[in-house]
């Protein structure tokens, strides 16, 4: 039976020290590892944050990120050769990097990447050098060799094993002069989602991966109800929209790993959004759940 383990990242080294690095104890205070049947797999804590840019790779904190990235990719790493199911609680989205190279380390692995922005910048283009708005092109390896080229391994994950689902930035980006995303990775952006359904989009995207990881970004979900984050988008997915997603993604055998970041609950002083992300993620989860327990 493959367990469900929770790990924390609460890592804000690719944004800010904002509130973001209280996410994982924010959803395990709302209850989530216990509606999950989980197991607390450990807690991989930061080196502190500095903020400038590292003059080299011109992102905050690169060498920490890096560091960082070797760290959680070992705890994760364990979850897995246990044949256990890991749940990554983070932090920002730059705690990816070391999700996708616990699985880099053992081969060739898809990535369902769901986010309200597409995160692709380069260090030129992204204004306050946030590895948390480039994680999908260092993923890809694109970017300086301190984080694209960890332990060797460049790139984490291919353009072709790659599908983003849901993003809503594309005038953002590229009026920011984001590099565009290259044509071998399925780029499924918000008006794509609507046009065949949440659970059409799903089945078709994971219908491309062969064993992949699954992130989310909250900031995936509409403004409307999710105002928790630190850079705000207009639109987005509902609550059921991401259920149905979730379910049929985390729900699939071939599905290794999940984290969730960017979720930031000092902006939710009466824990209301929590305990709705909570419900939203037992809810995706309980596929999983039930294979487990059966």
């Amino acid at each position: 039976m493959r367990r469900i383990v929770v790990v924390e990242a609460p890592s804000v080294l690719g944004l800010r020290p904002s509130g973001v690095e209280d996410l994982s104890a924010a959803l395990i205070g709302a209850g989530l590892a216990e509606r999950l049947g989980a197991v607390h797999g450990g807690r991989v804590d930061a080196p502190a944050y500095v903020a400038r840019r590292d003059p080299a790779s011109g992102v905050l904190n690169a060498a920490a990120i890096a560091r960082y990235s070797t760290e959680l990719a070992d705890v994760v790493a364990e979850v897995l050769d246990q044949g256990d199911f890991p749940v990554v609680l983070g932090g920002d989205c730059s705690i990816l990097l070391g999700n996708l190279l616990a699985l880099r380390r053992r081969g060739r692995h898809g990535l369902l990447f769901l986010d309200g922005h597409t995160d692709f910048y380069q260090p030129a283009a992204e204004p306050n050098g946030e590895a948390a708005s480039m994680e999908l092109a260092l993923a890809t390896g694109r970017g300086p060799g301190v984080l694209t080229d960890l332990e060797g391994l460049r790139p984490l994950v291919r353009d072709e094993d790659v599908v983003a689902l849901g993003f809503r930035d594309t005038e953002e980006s590229t009026e920011a002069g984001m590099q565009p995303l290259p044509p071998e990775l399925h780029a499924v952006g918000l008006d794509a989602v609507r046009a065949v359904g949440a659970e059409e989009a799903a089945r078709e995207a994971v219908g491309r991966l062969g064993e992949y990881w699954v992130h989310l970004d909250v900031d995936v979900l509409d403004d409307a109800v999710m105002p928790a984050v630190d850079y705000r988008i207009p639109g987005g997915l509902s609550w059921a929209e991401l259920e149905s997603v979730l379910g049929i993604a985390l729900g699939d055998d071939r599905a290794v790993g999940f984290d969730v970041t960017i979720f930031n609950p000092r902006l939710d002083p009466e824990g209301l959004i929590t305990a709705r992300l909570v419900e939203c993620l037992h809810r995706g989860l309980s596929a999983r759940i039930g294979r487990n327990s059966a």
